[in-house]
């Protein structure tokens, strides 16, 4: 049964990006949206900017997850959306080059961070019987689409969270809480950089699609704005 009032939704790396146009997105819908950021400077300001709620968290760090946790839970007894958005493109080059450090980082930021995020922040959402969990994801992560080389740390670790994406989307069937990956394209972000083809706002549609799916919609699928694709 879903409480009354705005529904609670919290998003990582919520300062810039596609987590700031998510943010903004979801208020713009009337949800009651905590920006999140490793940065607190960074995420203040951000968070003043769109009036809305901001927590620091390093989804990096299990402590910073499980405080993130409690304080939601303290704050409004449950939660509705969760967006792992969070993430890092340490490495372009060759997977050869790739060094151990940024293989370590990147999958601790772009993987282990949000299956931590859902560990702590599902159980919120059972207390409602109600949730969307967006994970992330990227094309280059695609195992059907590896021919291009490069990226290694960040093409495996968005595979990764692809697994991520499925496994609690299985632990959850059942519960109204709806967990998907979701590729947001090549936009126009510090990350994506100016030659990217698409918009922020483009971006943001297919992430406020999988966060506001009704009752019955897909789990444990891999989506780009709607529409399915291949693992």
């Amino acid at each position: 049964m879903q409480s009354s009032g705005p529904k609670v939704a919290l998003v990582t790396g919520g300062n810039r990006g596609l987590g700031y146009g998510a943010c903004e997105a979801l208020m713009a819908q009337g949800f009651d949206v905590i920006l999140t950021s490793r940065s607190e400077a960074k995420g203040r300001e951000s968070a003043k900017r769109l009036k809305a709620r901001f927590r620091a968290l390093d989804v990096t760090d299990p402590k910073s997850v499980s405080q993130a946790a409690e304080y939601v839970k303290r704050e409004f007894g449950r939660l509705d959306v969760l967006v792992n958005n969070a993430g890092i493109l340490p490495d372009k080059g060759s997977a050869f080059e790739t060094s151990h450090q940024d293989l370590q980082a990147t999958l601790a930021t772009n993987t282990v961070g949000p299956y931590l995020m859902c560990q702590h922040f599902i159980p919120l959402m059972k207390i409602n019987g109600y949730g969307r969990v967006v994970n992330i994801s990227s094309g280059l992560g695609q195992l059907t689409e590896m021919d291009g080389g490069g990226y290694g740390a960040y093409r495996v670790s968005k595979a990764a969270l692809n697994a991520v994406t499925r496994l609690f989307s299985v632990e959850t069937h059942g519960s109204n809480i709806l967990v998907n990956s979701v590729c947001p394209g090549w936009v126009k972000t510090d990350m994506g950089g100016p030659a990217a083809h698409r918009t922020l706002q483009q971006g943001v549609s297919g992430i406020v699609w999988a966060a506001t799916l009704p009752d019955g919609g897909p789990s444990g699928g891999f989506f780009r704005d709607g529409k399915a694709i291949p693992w």
